[in-house]
């Protein structure tokens, strides 16, 4: 399912051993492709109706109206195995669920493709849809439970990747069958999309449990053994152990005890950072259907051709273009979610997208009827596509079921990813099943300029309310989401188990780096035109601006702005430049000894330190570093 600027913290402050590395992601990305051959066959059902449709008209005398409704009722049938999953991966396992889900995809190809009339047609594509539901839910449910934090965005993408890449595949079956009589060629589309459940069911016995569904049941020695495989060391396995083990103890799970559904939706109603983390997954799902991707991936040969394309040849050759088109983004999506992060990648494919829909709307309205610049107008198209599919794929197509599976909390993450599924097959039912009349209504040109404004929508929610995952384990992220304020998401002060002394913790999330920018220029212009007669003392005044020196230099990598601070405390050092702002609140940390790392590192008022604690802040401020967002040794 990007980067920011934690990425020279984290590689500066992260140096993995030599003898991990030849193990890193390798058996992890072994599951994660098995888990994810159920996308293939999704991707492959959802999509081959857009080339076969041509001839299931052509053979069965199937009406617009009839295949509108065929190509979206697959999506609408799967919220019967979206909304089953969550229960089902909670009861029986992840790997349980994965085989049951091979067994839809294995009956619904062949009764569509030894369907006699349009009722066989619907009644095979009911028992596809509720695989596809199935799919939507454990792939990278199960993907991302399996993963380390070092690779886990990057293995949670697979799904996406395997879902495009049975798209391309339906495109290249249309193609390839496109040449045969009509009565049989619609029929092997479909059949062929049972050969991959073969493979699937060989490969699924050498799957391992989620580490996480056998913590959960209280089966830690076996966890422990799946973690030992899918972590880099041993001392990350039991680190993930622990984690997962701290979750479970905090929802009051017990093993075996088979009612975590009912407690886990009261969180629900009780807790702001679990709502709030639903609502993002339940509106991310619905912008990724919204903006229309679907237009393109089941209706291409339609859009083609009101474009000017006119043979059917031509307009099945260029879909399969678009497939590649699309798994291709993909694979660059993979590589980058790990490295530059979700938020910027997000941001990126969600403004892409509203400039391609934007386009391609303009090429409709400027081109219509014009049969003469028939040619100019299909290029243009053709082009223009390439460019949206693109442009979704390489963010919000992965990505909003990566950032899903990773928020949720474990406790409510089988039926949250079963809940944000149902939204995304709705939104994309919807779509499917309005296109044909949607275009007939407002034109073509109306339609995509419609799914642009939502493309638009999509990308301010993104900016405003979806903060950084990257480099954060699981366990961490329901924490994340309870800040309410701007501010607390930049540096968190909440405590956190604190002790006597008030120890708490500062999480710095740098993701908000610019918020942060903003916030400094508010702090200097206070301090270069308050008088000097204010009620802080200039010593303290200076180590304030110090401290967001400091900062700015380590998380934002701004010299020029730690420079120019590092002046403006030395003024006020002087008693050039007062300031009347008020005492701030004391910053806290995780424990005792955490509070001299921090004041070495600047990130807390040596004043505000025992002599001892300022003792050990000098002896330590050689050794003392970033490492995610906290000071450590």
């Amino acid at each position: 399912m990007a980067p920011d600027v934690e990425a020279p913290l984290l590689a500066a402050s992260s140096k993995p051993a030599t003898a991990s590395l030849p193990r890193r992601n390798k058996y992890p990305f072994f599951c994660a492709v098995l888990a994810s051959m159920t996308s293939v066959l999704m991707g492959y059902n959802v999509a081959v109706t857009s080339g076969a449709q041509i001839f299931m008209a052509e053979d069965l005398g199937v009406s617009d109206a009839q295949i509108e409704v065929l190509s979206g009722a697959i999506n609408i049938y799967s919220l019967v195995g979206a909304l089953l999953a969550g229960w089902t991966s909670d009861r029986l396992g992840r790997r349980l669920t994965i085989v049951l889900t091979n067994g839809f995809f294995l009956a619904g190809p062949l009764v569509m493709s030894l369907a006699g009339g349009y009722a066989a047609l619907m009644a095979g594509r009911f028992v596809a849809g509720i695989g596809v539901g199935y799919a939507l839910v454990i792939a990278p449910v199960y993907a991302a439970e399996i993963s380390p934090a070092s690779s886990r965005g990057l293995l949670s993408s697979l799904p996406e990747i395997f879902i495009n890449g049975g798209v391309m595949l339906s495109y290249v079956s249309n193609f390839a069958f496109s040449g045969l009589p009509v009565h049989l060629s619609w029929r092997l589309m479909f059949a062929a999309g049972v050969v991959p459940t073969v493979f699937l069911a060989a490969g699924v016995l050498t799957m391992p449990e989620s580490p996480r569904w056998l913590a959960m049941k209280g089966r830690r020695g076996e966890a422990r053994v799946v973690l030992d495989r899918t972590s880099d060391t041993p001392a990350e396995a039991e680190q993930r152990l622990q984690e997962i083990e701290d979750v479970v103890a905090a929802a009051g799970s017990v093993a075996g005890n088979g009612n975590g559904g009912g407690g886990a939706w009261k969180e629900v109603a009780t807790k702001p950072g679990v709502r709030r983390v639903l609502a993002i997954v339940l509106t991310l799902q619905f912008f990724q259907q919204a903006s229309g991707i679907d237009s393109v991936v089941l209706y291409g040969p339609r859009v083609l051709a009101a474009a000017g394309v006119a043979s059917n040849t031509l307009l099945l050759g260029l879909n399969v273009v678009f497939g590649v088109a699309k798994a291709s983004s993909i694979l660059v999506a993979m590589a980058l979610t790990d490295r530059v992060g979700r938020r910027p990648l997000l941001l990126a494919s969600t403004g892409g997208m509203t400039a391609s829909l934007l386009a391609l709307g303009s090429v409709f309205a400027a081109f219509g009827g014009a049969r003469d610049d028939a040619a100019v107008a299909a290029g243009a198209a053709v082009a223009v596509v390439v460019a949206f599919v693109c442009a979704f794929s390489v963010g919000i197509g992965p990505l909003a079921w990566v950032y899903s599976s990773e928020i949720l909390p474990l406790r409510l993450r089988g039926q949250g990813a079963g809940v944000g599924t149902a939204m995304n097959r709705v939104v994309s039912g919807v779509v499917t099943m309005t296109f044909i009349s949607l275009y007939g209504a407002i034109t073509m040109a109306g339609a995509f300029y419609l799914y642009a404004a939502i493309a638009a929508a999509s990308f301010v929610f993104i900016y405003a309310c979806l903060p950084e995952t990257r480099g954060r384990s699981l366990e961490d992220m329901e924490e994340l989401f309870h800040t309410k304020r701007l501010l607390d998401k930049i540096i968190d002060f909440s405590v956190i188990g604190g002790g006597a002394s008030g120890a708490g913790s500062a999480v710095i999330t740098p993701s908000y780096a610019k918020a942060m920018k903003r916030s400094l220029q508010v702090i200097k212009m206070l301090a270069e035109t308050t008088g000097s007669t204010g009620k802080l003392l200039r010593r303290e005044v200076a180590e304030i601006v110090f401290t967001v020196s400091n900062i700015v230099r380590a998380v934002l990598q701004h010299e020029a702005g730690h420079l120019e601070l590092q002046r403006l405390g030395a003024e006020v050092r002087r008693g050039r430049v007062g300031c009347s702002l008020p005492p701030p609140p004391r910053l806290r940390f995780r424990s005792t000894p955490h509070r001299s790392h921090a004041a070495s590192a600047g990130l807390i008022l040596p004043s505000a330190l025992s002599a001892a604690e300022r003792s050990s802040a000098a002896a330590s401020s050689s050794k003392c570093r970033f490492d995610g967002g906290y000071v450590t040794r």
